[in-house]
C-alpha cells in the first residue's frame, strides 16, 4: 500500500468537514419541521408544569392567535432568537428533569425586558404617544398567563 497523497488527504478532510458541520446543523436543528413545531403553543404547553398557563393563554383574547415564542424570544434579530430559544429550552429541560421545577412560574428579569419589547413592537402604533417606562403588565394585568379573558386597564 502505497501512501496518500497530501491532495487526496485534504480532499478525505474537506469531505470529513462538510459531513461533520452538516450533521451537526442537524443535531441543533433537528429532524425537518420540528423547529417550526417546537415554536406551537401546544410544543410549549407538552409539559405538565405549563398546563394552567397554557389553559389561561388560551383564553386571553387575541393573544391566543400568537405563537409563545412572539412574546417570550426577542424578535429584533434571528441569530439572538434562536440562542435564546436554546437556552430557555435547555433551561427548562433541565428544571423539568431534576425536578426543580417552581410552583409559580415567573418570569426572569431577561425575560421581561424581551415580553415588554416585544408588546412595545406589536402596538407600537397604540403606544408612540405613551411612556413605556413601566412594564405593560403593570397596567394589563390581564393579558398575563394568571388572568384570563379580554384585557383590562386602569
Amino acid at each position: 500500500m502505497g501512501s496518500m497523497s497530501s491532495k487526496h488527504r485534504m480532499k478525505i478532510l474537506g469531505a470529513g468537514v462538510i459531513v461533520a458541520t452538516l450533521l451537526t446543523l442537524y443535531l441543533l436543528l433537528g429532524p425537518p419541521r420540528l423547529l417550526a413545531k417546537s415554536e406551537t403553543p401546544d410544543f410549549c404547553a407538552g409539559c405538565h408544569v405549563m398546563e394552567s398557563e397554557y389553559a389561561n393563554f388560551m383564553h386571553s383574547g387575541a393573544h391566543r392567535r400568537k405563537k409563545c415564542v412572539d412574546c417570550h424570544l426577542p424578535d429584533d434579530n434571528l441569530a439572538l432568537h434562536y440562542v435564546w430559544k436554546s437556552i430557555d429550552g435547555m433551561k427548562d429541560v433541565l428544571f423539568f428533569y431534576s425536578g426543580h421545577v417552581p410552583e409559580r412560574i415567573t418570569l426572569s428579569a431577561h425575560g421581561a425586558k424581551v415580553v415588554k419589547a416585544n408588546c412595545i413592537r406589536c402596538h407600537s402604533q397604540l403606544v408612540s404617544q405613551m411612556d413605556t417606562s413601566q412594564n405593560c403588565w403593570h397596567c394589563h394585568r390581564r393579558i398575563t398567563h394568571l388572568g384570563t379573558g379580554s384585557i383590562e386597564t386602569l
